[in-house]
């Protein structure tokens, strides 16, 4: 059973869908969602997934150990970037996998 954590600007009361996952929404940060997310994950992963806000706010606080990235050969032509507003980063390749439409790259954060 899922139970997910949320991260909001807009409180809401968790919903339940079909199937037995519930979302929980989480308004007062990036910090409490992984407390949360980790709370309930135990001895278990936590996967964080989002946009690149979301994904930059993480980085820039150094909450994240490892991140895969899915690149698809598709622009929109606006939006936030990835990596923006991050301090430098070291990163290590641990594994890529091609697919016909999306490259699959998975990196571990070193500093």
């Amino acid at each position: 059973m899922l139970s997910a954590r949320v991260l909001t600007h807009h409180a809401r009361e968790p919903q339940s869908m079909d199937g037995g996952a519930t979302y929980y929404f989480v308004t007062d940060g990036i910090e409490s969602a992984l407390a949360q997310a980790r709370e309930v994950a135990g001895d278990g992963d936590v996967a964080i997934m989002g946009g690149a806000s979301t994904i930059n706010q993480y980085l820039a606080a150094g909450l994240i150990d490892e991140m895969r990235l899915h690149i698809v050969p598709f622009t929109l032509g606006a939006g936030t970037r990835l990596f923006e507003g991050v301090p430098p980063l070291n990163l290590e390749q641990v594994d890529s996998r091609a697919a016909s439409s999306v490259t699959h790259v998975t990196y571990r954060v070193l500093s």
